[in-house]
């Protein structure tokens, strides 16, 4: 019987033959770009305020006390003429009532019989009854061509200029 060849020896493996650039299959490195998607914690983020902001309730018995205004005054009722100015439904002009609020009856229509009410009670107010502000009150509504005009009328008064005291204020019913 003929003899068999020994087997062939197994192929050195030369590791400068993966180095080539003729190589086909090469792995390429990983490279980590230090950039991490926060998109789906936003997502998280706004999907708890939403639900906190449904699901929470304010406690009500809790009261706040707030701070005194640092740059206001209040105004003294006994020492003010106060105007009132309060809508009317519909186109018509604005009541004007000298008093707080819708008090008594209002003045007439007329802006001239208006003008001369209002300079009649600021006179008598600064000269016989020694007033030093004016507080004109109005609606929330109206237009700012009304309030203008009665502050007009308060300058027609035949007080000095630098004794009235201006202010203004809104007007909300209950």
């Amino acid at each position: 019987m003929p003899e068999t060849p020994p087997p062939p020896p197994p192929p050195v493996v030369d590791d400068e033959m993966f180095l080539d650039d003729d190589v086909a299959l090469e792995r390429k490195p990983m490279r980590d770009s230090g950039d991490m998607d926060i998109t789906p914690m936003i997502d998280i983020v706004f999907l708890l305020l939403i639900f906190f902001l449904v699901t929470s309730r304010p406690d009500e018995s809790t009261t706040v006390e707030m701070p005194p205004a640092r740059h206001g005054q209040g105004i003294s009722q006994q020492t003010a003429v106060i105007i009132t100015v309060a809508k009317r439904p519909g186109n018509l002009p604005p009541h004007v009532y000298l008093a707080d609020g819708k008090v008594g009856s209002p003045l007439p229509d007329d802006p001239e019989k208006q003008e001369a009410a209002i300079i009649k009670a600021i006179d008598t107010g600064f000269n016989q009854e020694a007033k030093t502000s004016v507080i004109i009150k109005g609606d929330r509504d109206l237009e700012a061509g009304d309030i203008y005009r009665v502050a007009a009328a308060v300058g027609k008064a035949g007080v000095d200029r630098e004794k009235i005291h201006l202010h203004a204020a809104v007007y909300e019913e209950d």
